[in-house]
């Protein structure tokens, strides 16, 4: 059946983070406003203090500041009251306290305006960063810069889907829209949908599919599950990219985690479509054929029985053979 609905497919969705990148984020920036109080006058200080509270996340942005500051053999501090801020980051008191950590969207909804800062955050997610902001109820103190690396061959992969005769390869992201649209614009993909909490994602694959037809989503978390169920088929890719949830729940398991592996399937439900069809009406004019020379007796009734075998037997290796290979 997923072989059949591989086969229909028009829209391709893509999560960012560890499906299109490699989803081992590296800090590469880190910028101090000089708000902050005496402790964070410096970039290490900054970072340990980013590094305290992100201790207690498991979110990937949190666990590449956490490996920076350890890898720089910071001494970070102690925090209490570690809250989690959905979709948006996190808070924590240390020394006494309380600090935030999150998009810059948290702080110019909830807490400070970043005036000052916006040229700067822009440019970093101009070049395909995903900006961290520090501060606490009163100031940002300074901001750090991530970048995650595409995969080595997800242009060829993206490519590959649009040969096989996708329609629209589209991206579906958390990240902000100015990094998510340059990660995008390296990638080749048509269109990005960023901002979306995993709750966001399912209308728009809905939408996707009310609008464009079938719809294949690729995703390798556990975050993304609703928006991948709601797809009319989708993939997860092996290890090392792949959760144990979604490769188990996934309709097609790309084993190799391999993104160029996507395109060979469609390709290859595409052709095990076509040559069913083709099996079909060669069957039906044969069966036809023997029918009507049955009834006009230039055949007898065990060679109309023998020839269906034959041709029945003949045709289905080819079909059976293609579907096979679509196991990947």
């Amino acid at each position: 059946m997923y072989v059949e609905e591989l086969g229909k497919v028009s829209v391709v969705g893509l999560d960012k983070t560890g499906t299109l990148t490699s989803g081992e984020l590296q800090v590469t920036d880190i910028v101090l406003t000089g708000r902050g109080d005496g402790s964070v006058a410096t970039e290490d200080a900054l970072l340990a203090t980013a590094a305290a509270i992100e201790l207690h996340s498991e979110h990937q942005l949190a666990r590449a500041i956490v490996r920076r500051a350890n890898e720089a053999n910071l001494s970070v501090p102690e925090v209490s009251g570690f809250r989690s801020l959905a979709g948006a980051g996190a808070e924590a008191s240390v020394d006494g306290r309380r600090l935030r950590i999150g998009s810059p969207a948290l702080f110019e909804d909830r807490l400070s305006p970043l005036a000052d800062m916006k040229d700067a955050i822009a440019q970093l997610q101009d070049d395909g960063k995903t900006v961290i902001v520090v501060g606490d109820d009163r100031a940002a103190w300074g901001l750090l810069a991530l970048r995650d690396n595409l995969r080595p061959n997800v242009k060829e992969a993206i490519a590959a889907l649009h040969a096989a005769g996708i329609r629209s390869v589209v991206m579906l992201t958390g990240d902000n829209p100015r990094t998510a649209r340059a990660i995008a614009k390296d990638a080749g993909i048509d269109e990005v949908f960023a901002e979306l909490k995993p709750e966001d994602k399912v209308p728009r694959v809905r939408t996707l599919a009310k609008e464009r037809g079938h719809v294949a989503m690729v995703g390798d978390g556990v975050n993304d599950a609703p928006a991948l169920a709601e797809a009319t088929v989708w993939n997860s890719h092996g290890c090392p990219g792949g959760t144990d949830v979604a490769l188990e729940t996934a309709d097609v398991a790309l084993m190799a985690d391999d993104l160029e592996k996507l395109g060979y399937t469609l390709t290859l439900a595409q052709r095990t479509q076509s040559v069913v069809r083709q099996n079909l009406a060669l069957s039906a004019i044969v069966i036809g054929a023997l029918i009507i020379g049955a009834f006009a007796g230039a055949f007898s009734l065990p060679a109309v029985v023998v020839a269906h075998e034959v041709r029945s037997s003949s045709s289905s290796p080819r079909a059976c053979a293609c579907y096979g290979a679509s196991r990947l």
